[in-house]
């Protein structure tokens, strides 16, 4: 299980509402959605989390090492053991190992399980402290998935229905791609 937090957009509503050339504020709250929707798309495409956020994640508790699913992680802040009552208790620091490798991978591993069948991960994950530290290549296509979006709303516009995103897009958010094996 993975909770994450809201973190600000990569771009804001005046940038989305230029690139698409709406001035009046009627669009606003659907242009919102649409950078929303945007930049997670973004992140699922490049498989990283782009500005920091904090994140729980609940794994088996476990000797073995285990990948936490968001990257690039900056911290791991708390480790905790479940019980099968679902009761969490903060465990020692000897009772767990953690390690942040240099892919941006965070990882937890039980030395001391005790009781627990599941432990809970605090942590913090995101390439970027705020939207201006987010590359640009990532921004701009983000906005240029935006203007798709509002162009192609009700169907019409770039492409009819069901069209595909602009080539452009993909070929702007693909070199921070990354892809996992296993």
């Amino acid at each position: 299980m993975l909770v994450s937090g809201i973190s600000e957009p990569a771009v804001s509503l005046p940038e989305a509402q230029a690139f698409v050339r709406v001035e009046r504020g009627e669009e606003e709250a659907l242009l919102a959605g649409m950078v929303r929707t945007a930049s997670a798309l973004c992140e699922a495409f490049t498989n990283r989390v782009l500005i920091a956020r904090s994140f729980t994640e609940t794994l088996a508790a476990s000797g073995e090492w285990q990948r936490l699913s968001l990257s690039p992680v900056r911290s791991i802040d708390a480790v905790d053991g479940v019980g099968l009552d679902g009761s969490a208790v903060a465990l020692a620091a000897g009772a767990y190992a953690v390690d942040i490798d240099a892919s941006g991978d965070g990882w937890v591993r039980l030395i001391d399980a005790g009781s627990a069948t599941r432990v809970r991960v605090l942590a913090t994950a995101g390439m970027a402290s705020g939207s201006n530290e987010v590359p640009e290549p990532l921004r701009h296509g983000i906005l240029r998935l935006v203007g798709h979006l509002f162009a192609s709303r009700d169907g019409g516009g770039v492409g009819g229905p069901g069209s595909e995103p602009p080539a452009a897009v993909t070929a702007l958010w693909r070199p921070y791609r990354r892809m996992r094996l296993s």
